[in-house]
Formats: C-alpha cells, structure tokens, sequence
C-alpha cells in the first residue's frame, strides 16, 4: 500500500444521487485535495438488475454540476481502471479461486425458501438471523451431485472466530467479535461479486489508502477486514462518518422533502450553496466561518472537526445559505441561470430585449431564496402573467385605498409621455398631493401596480415598467372596486 492517499466515491448507480452520497463524496474530494492525493470514481453496478446507464449519467453530471471533480474514473480513465464493477469480473474470479484454494470459501446450495425458513425459526425462538453453516461441509461428491441437478449455488466465506479491531478516524478504536456473524455470501448465484467482496479487491487493487464512507457501513468493516486478512493484505484507513437524518431524528428520506441533488438543482438551488451546506453538516470549520468556498473547504477540512453525532437536514439553512450567494451572484450569470425559468413559465425571452431581462433579474435577486422562486415575481414584470393578488384586491377595495389609487393615477397620467416612469421626485409628488406617506400611501401603490404586497423596492420597479403600463394597472385596479 503506498503512502500517497486515495480515495474513491463508489455509487450504485441504481437511482438519483442522494444528497448524503454527494456529501461522502466531498469529503473525500476534500481530503484528497488537502493532501494532495488522488480522487477516484468508481461506479458499483454490479447489482444488474437495477443499475442503469441512466443512473451512471445522472451521477456523473450531479457531481460534476457539484464541481466535484475526479481524477480518475470511468469517463477519464486511469491507471487502475476499468472503473466500473461490470468490467472487473475478472479480478473477482482470480480472487474467489485464491481463497478456495486456501479453503476460505465454499459453495452453498440453500435454496431462499430454505433460508427464509431458518430466518422465521430463528427469530420465533428470539434469535438473531443468522445462516446454519449447513453447505459448509458438503463433501464433493454431494457438490458435484447438486450441480448436475443445474443446481447454481453462492460462494459464502468461512467466518472464524475471533475479534475483529480496526482504528477509526472519527469513531476511534472499533471492535467486532466474529461469534455474532454468519458465514456470507462473496459471490452471487448469478456469478457477480457481492459488495463486501467486490469492494475489498477493487480497494486493494486501486490502491485506495482510505475508504471514507457512511457509518451504515460500520457493520461491513468487520467482513471486509476478515477478507483482507484471508488475502493476505493489508487494509486502508477507514473513517465512517454520520449519516443525515430527517428533522424528525430518522434517515433522510423522501417522506422529509426532496433528497436528490438533481432535486434541489430543478427547485433553484446553486451549487455553491448546496456545497457549502453540505460541508456544515457534521462538520465545524475551526474558523467557526459558514460562509466557504470550495477552495477554503479544501484548507480547512480535517477529521478531527467531524462529529461523532448524525447531523439534522435543515431546509431552513439551505434556504439561507442560498439567499446569500443569489444576492451575491454575477449580474450575467445570473440571468442565465433564471432563464430556463423564465421559459418554463411562459415567457418568450426572445421577444424581450436581453438588458431589460437582465435587469428585471438583478432586480429580484434579493427576494428570491431558490431561483424558481422568479415564478412569483413574473406578474410585476410581464404582463402576459400580471393578476391581482386576493390581498392586495383587498388593499385597494377599501375606500380610503380607493382615494389614494385615483390620485396616484391622476398623477402619473399627468407625467410627461417620454417618461421612464419615476426619479425621486415622483415619491415627494405622490406624498404632496394625495397628503399620506407610509403604507397607507406606498402599500397601496404596490397593490395597485404590481398585483402584489410585496417584492423589489418600488423605486427600482416603476421605471421597469414605464407610465404606460402603470395607468393601465391603475385603471384595471379601480375597475375592480367599482
């Protein structure tokens, strides 16, 4: 084993990348960058049944959406690959054959109806599940007799007994005594390796010195190093850290909200800001800073600022952390950004000039907590989606608001026709001659104009949209209360 880390992140691409994945995905990105170490991505897809090449892709582009980057890894190569389980049968035949020689394996030909039985007797008389041993000592003829029945069995490893100790970077020393475990399956009726298994001799073989996973995987440890040992190598520095739970205390998991990376990227939410709330999740920064950048994740991250303690999922500071980087964001890319948006929504931003798109986005930055968000903001801004909200119907319903809208409207209608709209000295007219100030002057006008009790500061909003529309909106809104 060299001294020169690696790490790898090793989905089953069987679905959508799990927020708690992407996360084990960073740290390891971020350990191996702060030790200038190697990222590898290797793609478990052993299990054919569910694994698809659309799986794969979804992954490969969440991560790289992430800006997680790897350095190895089934799109780029390398020179440990193939990176994907499928293409390393082979490795896994070389090694099932080693430990049969060394009397480490053996077949079994419990059918699952069989098993399923011992598992219910087991657990009537309240023992733990655990299977028999009973193909443990075939002898070869009973072997040979049941494979010509076309009998395929499984290839289960001889667990001995005895502790089992490892050194873990977050949870300290761990030990496991064999007596609880079961002789398990290493390779499948189908031919493919099982995880425990594939995963030992593509660790070994990509010369990973860490494996840093999920603590759902604590109870694997104790397996894998048994068939470390049974290899004759040396096994990798673990550190397993919490995984996410639900504001309920549980797993996150769909019943909590969305839980996919690309889940959160539709809904509107930047990289950056998935990122840095990812990081924070069971981590503290020793600056004790919220704020990060990848490249400041990257100095400051270590196992020792890993909790022991599964982290609560916050929605809340998701949602925070992304308002900060919106109101942060470039004028330009954001207007690329909400652009999908906007078409989503109906508008045809080719019928629009780019700087008035450009600025109506940057005007709404502030308001906006995830970029879908821009739905509810549209009306100010298109006419094709303007309406009045039931509030704000009932803002200038009232016949002092009344008042103030037909005023408002007299002003404004008396503005010169080349007028953008407003400069500061619309507002002090607007006070003078309707005689109120505040909200029930400015409440109103927002109502009135917008359909809407609140979004961008109405200075910046009326000179978007022009003297024109503003009477039309006035006029549309007295109609209503008449």
């Amino acid at each position: 084993m060299t001294l020169k880390v690696r790490v790898r992140f090793a989905p089953a691409p069987t679905g959508l990348l799990h927020i708690g994945n992407a996360r084990t995905a960073l740290f390891n990105y971020l350990f191996a960058k702060k030790e200038k170490g190697t990222f590898v991505l290797r793609i478990e897809d052993t299990d054919v049944e569910r694994s698809t090449e659309a799986s794969i892709e979804a992954i490969l582009h969440d991560l790289k959406w992430l800006g997680i980057a790897w350095d190895e890894g089934p799109d780029v190569g390398g020179p440990y690959g193939p990176y994907r389980q499928t293409q390393r049968l082979s490795l896994y035949r070389r090694a099932v054959e080693e430990l049969i020689e060394k009397g480490k394996v053996y077949k079994c030909f419990c059918s699952p109806e069989r098993l399923e039985s011992l598992r219910k007797e087991q657990l009537s008389k309240g023992m733990m599940p655990k299977y028999d041993g009973k193909c443990r000592f075939l002898e070869k003829e009973e072997i040979s007799d049941r494979e010509a029945e076309g009998l395929r069995p499984v290839f289960r490893f001889k667990v001995d007994r005895g502790g089992i100790a490892f050194q873990d970077l977050i949870h300290g020393r761990m030990s496991f005594d064999s007596t609880g475990m079961s002789d398990f399956i290493i390779i499948r009726s189908d031919g493919m390796a099982a995880y425990n298994f594939a995963c030992v001799i593509d660790d070994h073989a990509m010369d990973i010195s860490h494996v840093i996973r999920g603590d759902d995987h604590l109870s694997n440890t104790p397996r894998q190093i048994l068939i470390y040992r049974a290899m004759g190598w040396s096994p990798p520095t673990f550190a397993h850290h919490p995984l996410i739970l639900g504001p309920d205390r549980t797993p996150l998991s769909k019943r909590h909200g969305a839980t996919a990376v690309s889940q959160y990227r539709e809904e509107g939410f930047l990289p950056e800001s998935l990122l840095n709330y990812l990081v924070l999740l069971g981590w503290s920064p020793p600056e004790g800073d919220e704020i990060l950048s990848l490249e400041k994740m990257i100095q400051s991250f270590s196992f020792t600022g890993l909790s022991r303690n599964a982290p609560t999922h916050s929605l809340k500071k998701l949602e925070w952390l992304n308002s900060h980087y919106l109101r942060h964001i470039d004028k330009d890319r954001l207007f690329h950004l909400l652009l999908p948006y906007l078409e989503k929504e109906g508008i045809p931003a080719q019928q629009y000039d780019p700087t008035y798109l450009k600025e109506v986005c940057h005007l709404l930055r502030d308001n906006l907590t995830t970029l879908s968000q821009v739905r509810d903001y549209l009306g100010i801004f298109f006419d094709e989606k303007f309406y009045f909200e039931e509030e704000a119907q009932k803002r200038f319903s009232e016949p002092a608001s009344r008042e103030t809208l037909q005023k408002v409207l007299k002003i404004i209608e008396d503005l010169p026709e080349k007028a953008a709209g407003v400069h500061t000295s619309l507002f002090h007219q607007l006070e003078e001659k309707t005689g109120q100030k505040g909200k029930p002057l400015y409440a109103t006008l927002r109502a009135g104009i917008t359909g809407k009790m609140k979004g961008p500061e109405l200075a910046k909003i009326l000179p978007l949209l022009g003297k024109e529309r503003m009477v039309k909106r006035l006029k549309k809104a007295l109609e209503l209360t008449s």
